[in-house]
């Protein structure tokens, strides 16, 4: 069977991933001495959600590396637990941990599967998390510290990402308000926090760099572009504030280790109408300068644009966790309100869908940030509502097959026009655990039966081999 559509063929040596997160899938939270996150007492709390067993890539990973063996998958992105190697997030590492990670990434390697791993996404350790998580710079000492141990420990490691998602960690935590510790619109805390995890990003950089430590580093930002809609002056101005908050702050930080006049000038904007404000140790920027040329590579994660317009009012937003299509909100007092175009498709979860964006993304990054060197998208996918078709059934999920097919080829265009754009990483491999959303929302390849822990294969798992054998013709 031929699933083959606007992409006929991937270029040779081209990584082929699938994309997880530690405490989405692994489930095991209390096994073996783990500490507990920033998320075990809030997800208790509010009794909607449980991380347990979520996709029990604890016990089960040789399974799901087994399957992306099969299907074509030549690299996988992982995330350490913090907690499970430091369960006060500092003190003396928790062997068990360390030795389940050891035993995953050796089963990736003798698959042919490389595993990119993060030391960070979004799971905080619960007491550095209750000291001010980023917003206390003494737990970006413990941070590195962390790092330092990993680097020297899982040499087996070549491919590492410090934080992933900056702005979503600090966005939904401050802003939106759906993620623990539940502030709406506390924009301080929210510009803040960016600016400490640059900090503690780039001292990881030169930490690695420094001390000469073997492999590659970088980290990861989703990008969400901005767009006018419709287009008039004011709206364009509040598109502009808000790519500034959400996009080029973290960007010129990363690449350029300062904070572009330009950019600063609108984020400013932003913090004033907002009564917020920007602490900048001294040195600070030094670091951030040191390491803006020492990146490796980049991750770029990509789902979907914004499309805003002018807005005078007070902050408000309603987040769609359940999709219940039509049910989100966001109005950013001194920034903008978030709109719907009509020619534009969405999710269930209200998410647009235009590929155009991860295209106008990679070009304008490629061309504004030099130090920006090789790029992976490390996240992109479609967040569906799959329909289980029984055991041993394959399911038809030919919508996620069209969504990343119109994405890839975006990508190969960009590629083509000289954008060094290396590998791909679909959020997500297998069905797993969705912070806000529980298990509805389901990205992967492979189809998990929350209640078995069966796996089944989903049409789109079948037409990912398809294109991976292209990379060997």
């Amino acid at each position: 069977m031929t699933l083959l559509k606007r992409v006929k063929k991937l270029p040779q040596n081209f990584v082929w991933g699938g994309a997880t997160a530690a405490y989405q899938v692994e489930g095991a939270t209390q096994a073996d001495g783990k500490g507990k996150t920033m998320w075990d007492d809030y997800l208790k709390a509010q009794g909607r959600f449980s991380p347990d067993p979520a996709s029990d890539f604890y016990h089960l990973y040789p399974e799901d590396i087994e399957l992306a063996k099969l299907y074509g998958l030549n690299a996988i992105r992982v995330s350490i637990s913090w907690t499970r190697i430091f369960p006060k997030g500092y003190g003396e590492p928790n062997q068990a941990g360390v030795d389940y990670y050891h035993r995953l990434f050796q089963c990736c390697l003798a698959n042919g599967i490389t595993p990119y791993v993060s030391l960070h996404h979004f799971d905080s350790p619960r007491t550095l998390f209750e000291d001010g998580d980023w917003l206390n710079r003494k737990n970006i000492d413990y941070f590195v510290a962390y790092a330092d141990f990993c680097f020297k420990e899982f040499k087996e490691v070549k491919n590492w990402f410090t934080i992933n998602e900056l702005i979503s960690l600090a966005f939904s935590q401050y802003i939106q308000g759906n993620f623990p510790p539940s502030h709406h619109f506390d924009v301080t805390s929210a510009i803040q926090a960016e600016h400490n995890e640059l900090l503690a990003h780039a001292r990881v950089v030169n930490l690695f760099k420094d001390k000469g430590y073997a492999g590659r580093i970088g980290l990861i930002h989703v990008l969400q572009p901005v767009y006018p809609y419709p287009q008039t002056p004011a709206n364009q101005h509040a598109a502009d504030c808000e790519n500034a908050f959400m996009n080029t702050f973290l960007l010129d930080g990363t690449f350029l280790g300062e904070y572009r006049p330009e950019t600063m000038a609108l984020v400013n904007e932003v913090l004033q109408k907002n009564d917020a404000r920007l602490k900048i140790e001294p040195g600070d920027m030094a670091i951030l300068k040191k390491a803006a040329s020492r990146n490796d590579y980049f991750g770029l994660n990509y789902y979907q644009p914004s499309f805003v317009a002018a807005y005078e009012g007070e902050s408000t937003n309603t987040f769609n966790g359940t999709g219940e299509k039509g049910t989100s909100s966001f109005k950013f007092k001194g920034v903008g309100q978030h709109v719907k175009n009509p020619e534009i498709p969405t999710t269930d979860w209200d998410w647009n869908i235009y590929p155009k964006g991860l295209y106008d993304e990679l070009k304008w990054v490629s061309a504004t940030y030099k130090n920006c060197k090789t790029i992976y998208i490390t996240e992109n996918g479609l967040g569906y509502k799959d329909t289980y078709a029984g055991v041993g059934q394959v399911i038809d999920d030919e919508p996620r097959i069209d969504y990343i097919d119109q994405h890839l080829a975006a990508l190969l265009q960009a590629r083509k026009e000289g954008v060094d754009v290396q590998g791909y990483f679909v959020w997500s491999l297998q069905d797993q655990f969705s912070w806000a959303n529980g298990y509805n929302k389901r990205y992967g390849l492979f189809y998990v039966n929350f209640e078995t822990q069966a796996r089944e294969i989903k049409k789109s798992a079948q037409w990912f081999k398809e294109l991976a054998d292209t990379m060997n013709t």
